[in-house]
Order: structure tokens, then C-alpha cells, then sequence
């Protein structure tokens, strides 16, 4: 019979950093809000040094913003803030597509297709969590590829701040369906061993 573990293996910071970034996620903590430090080391029954270290975590990400006398602002991201974003991670995962290229194989290929058709059903079902998911994976295929851990970090972290800040409850369908089409192109090109156009 299986037992559930008796201790939880993480970190008391990274399960504050879980509960707060789902809370963000979820738009339970809204940009623009103030977190309470002392309510909240009470409502989560740990000391403030677990939450204080979470916090500097979530402010590196760009999350919130610690202010004076204990003060906790959660950013709010502005229009501006995601048009750089994605002016950021396009660039970076050019990059990294072009450090990949050699080492795709075809069943990175054939994996990147099997999860563009599984993007085109989720928009079918209106699945937005399930399309988000596979995107994220879609991608993941040659950004894990890339060798360059420290570029995978940076995009992943911009990432979660354009996807999960909170997480949007649905999408827009052509804007979903017009990056099917690119990624369709991308596949393609990928196929054709097209390096160059591929990394534009």
C-alpha cells in the first residue's frame, strides 16, 4: 500500500514561492495589490524568513517590487512590459534555435508536430490550459537542445510573467491560430535543414 510521504521534500521558500505564484496565477493576488508580510507568514503558519526569501525570488523575476518597511507591491505588466518581453524571448529563442540546429533529430521534428497538431485541437476544445501547456513544450523541444541553460532560464522566467500574471481564461483565436500556422512554417523549415530562415 502506498504511504504518503510524511514530509514535504521542499523548501519552506519554494513552497511559499509556489503558493503565491499560483495565487498570482490564479488572480487571487492581483497586479497592483500589496502583499502583507506578517498576514501572510500567519496564514501560512511559517516565520518571515521563508516568505522574505520567496519575495527576493519573486522580485528577481520581476514579479513584485519590495518596498521600505516591509512593503510588498506586485508589479503590474503594462503593455509596453509585454511587447519587450516578447521582443526579448523571440530573440532568445532565435539564438538558441541556431545553437540547436545540428542536434534536432527527426523525432524532435516529429515530436514539434505532434504537439502543433495537439495546439490546433486545444483551440478546438477551447482548451486554453492545454494549449498553453503545449505551446510551452512545443518550444521547449529545441530550447532544451540549445546548451545554453542560462538563456532557458531568462526565457522561461519572462514567460511565466507573460503567461501566468494571472492566467489569462482564454485566448484569442486568431491570434492562437496565426502562431500555429508560424510554427507550422518553423517545422517545415526545420525539415528542409533551412537553418537561417528558420532562426528568423
Amino acid at each position: 500500500m502506498d504511504r504518503k510521504p510524511l514530509l514535504n521534500m521542499k523548501s519552506l521558500k519554494e513552497q511559499v514561492y509556489e503558493y503565491l505564484r499560483e495565487q498570482m496565477r490564479t488572480g487571487t493576488i492581483l497586479p497592483g495589490s500589496v502583499i502583507d508580510m506578517e498576514e501572510t507568514s500567519k496564514k501560512l503558519g511559517v516565520s518571515k524568513t521563508p516568505l522574505r526569501d520567496a519575495l527576493l525570488l519573486l522580485e528577481t523575476e520581476g514579479f513584485v517590487r519590495i518596498m521600505p518597511r516591509r512593503k510588498v507591491v506586485v508589479n503590474v505588466l503594462t503593455e509596453a512590459d509585454i511587447r519587450d518581453s516578447y521582443d526579448i524571448v523571440g530573440a532568445l529563442e532565435s539564438v538558441a534555435l541556431l545553437r540547436a540546429f545540428d542536434r534536432i533529430r527527426p523525432g524532435d521534428i516529429d515530436a514539434m508536430q505532434t504537439l502543433n497538431n495537439d495546439m490546433h485541437a486545444a483551440i478546438g476544445a477551447g482548451d486554453f490550459d492545454l494549449y498553453y501547456a503545449k505551446n510551452l513544450a512545443f518550444h521547449n523541444v529545441f530550447l532544451n537542445l540549445c546548451g545554453n541553460e542560462s538563456l532557458v532560464k531568462i526565457v522561461n522566467t519572462l514567460k511565466k510573467r507573460l503567461y501566468d500574471f494571472p492566467r489569462s481564461k482564454g485566448f484569442v483565436k486568431e491570434w492562437e491560430e496565426s502562431s500555429i500556422v508560424e510554427h507550422q512554417a518553423l517545422i517545415d523549415l526545420i525539415r528542409e535543414g533551412r537553418k537561417q530562415e528558420a532562426a528568423i
